[in-house]
């Protein structure tokens, strides 16, 4: 297979899940000629690489990181071996680059300068979690992180509970895993009985959990310790 040089987004598996379960064949097939990686963490992703090939010569590569903070600059530098003919890769630490993960900054600069950008095939938390939720699948809405103060938070609550009501619209979002349970006990505090939750924590990993319920429901059901597990949380 001929490689394009082009900016290629590489999904990694949401957690220890072999990548043979969650990643196409193919996809090992493009990493296998790539030799430039813009990276969120070297280690996680030379890691990732040795997982994909053990033979992979992660010796020949360059990484870049990208950082905390974008810088614009820096980011195009990066893309630099693709006007050189060398395909350049993307690696986030989980999931799909780009979406609710960094990475988004760098396709931007790629399609300012029509450079192609080609997109892998693997897991996405927030697609699979509303495809087992029995919510609204045909409107949706991803948003982030909620304010980590209770207030605002909940007042943050409620105004998703009335977009949901009003627009048919299933309303995502995350914590980190530490906070699942704080923001569950939220959740039962703030929203309407009626109100439907589904909580999707440790998708395609061996924690994988996925139930939906309404308010009054939860409020029977006994939460399992979701504390160390990635989650994410959708209402309608």
């Amino acid at each position: 297979m001929k490689m394009e040089a082009a900016l290629y987004l590489i999904p990694c598996p949401l957690g220890d899940t072999p990548t043979d379960k969650v990643l196409p064949s193919y996809n090992a097939e493009v990493i296998s000629q790539i030799r430039h990686f813009i990276v969120e963490e070297i280690r996680t992703a030379r890691r990732f690489l040795r997982r994909v090939d053990r033979e992979f010569p992660i010796d020949d590569c360059t990484f870049y990181e990208m950082g905390k903070h974008a810088d614009e600059a820096r980011y195009a530098s990066y893309l630099e071996p693709i006007a050189e003919g060398h395909p350049v890769g993307v690696i986030s630490e989980a999931g799909c680059p780009a979406v609710a993960d960094p990475g988004a900054d760098i396709v931007a600069i790629a399609q300012r300068r029509a450079i192609r950008v080609v997109p892998l095939v693997g897991p996405n938390s927030m697609i699979m979690a509303v495809m087992a939720s029995g919510l609204n699948g045909q409107s949706f809405a991803f948003n982030g992180y909620l304010p980590i103060d209770d207030t605002e938070r909940s007042k943050r609550l409620k105004a998703l509970e009335l977009r949901a009501q009003r627009e048919r619209q299933t309303q995502l979002f995350i914590e980190t895993p530490y906070r699942n349970r704080k923001m569950f006990e939220t959740l039962l505090r703030t929203l309407s009985p009626k109100t439907r939750l589904s909580i999707a924590a440790g998708i395609t990993t061996q924690e994988e959990w996925i139930r939906t319920h309404t308010i009054s429901e939860w409020k029977r059901q006994t939460l399992p310790d979701l504390s160390k597990v990635p989650a994410i949380f959708l209402i309608l």
